[in-house]
């Protein structure tokens, strides 16, 4: 009997201890109650790219992706369509300064093997000249012209000619 009446003096002790406890605390028993029933705040959601940025995206890809780029015959100035491209490749190349490029000159056939350095070289030059503007620094770039040797498509006819008068970009 002893023994029950100080199980029964501990367990009172024991709620009192608590009940003290509890009341201690600056909460409430509802505030307490929403705490531990509340959903957790939710995580900011990372939003993905909008419409317009993903299509600059692609259309970033796209110009970097263009790395030949035609002359007309016994002509050494950028097409217009140039342009645009080039100037995506000199925004790459300024945002990494450790990347170089080799701008390679190409001709047709048509005309003698010295001609056709020359003018593979100007053409070259004419894309170095480009990027510089933009702001590429020489140093990033080199200057080489294949002339006719290393065409693209052989035979005679304008077809394969035009694809032959080219630059193209090496990095």
């Amino acid at each position: 009997m002893i023994t029950k009446s100080m199980n029964r003096i501990g367990s009172l002790s024991l709620t009192a201890a608590v009940l003290a406890l509890l009341a201690s605390c600056s909460s409430t028993d509802e505030e307490m109650v929403q705490e531990l029933t509340s959903e957790p705040a939710a995580a900011p959601v990372q939003q993905g790219p909008s419409a317009a940025e993903l299509a600059e995206m692609r259309k970033r890809e796209q110009m970097l992706a263009t790395t030949v780029f035609y002359f007309d015959f016994d002509k050494s100035d950028l097409k217009p369509e140039a342009r645009e491209p080039l100037t995506y490749h000199a925004e790459r190349l300024k945002d990494n300064p450790s990347m170089r490029v080799r701008l390679e000159g190409h001709a047709d056939e048509r005309g003698t093997p010295e001609y056709n350095l020359a003018l593979g070289e100007r053409r070259a030059i004419a894309v170095q000249r480009y990027l510089q503007v933009q702001g590429v620094p020489a140093n990033q770039m080199e200057v080489i012209s294949y002339g006719e040797e290393r065409s693209v498509a052989s035979g005679t006819g304008e077809s394969n000619w035009s694809r032959n008068r080219r630059v193209e970009l090496k990095f």
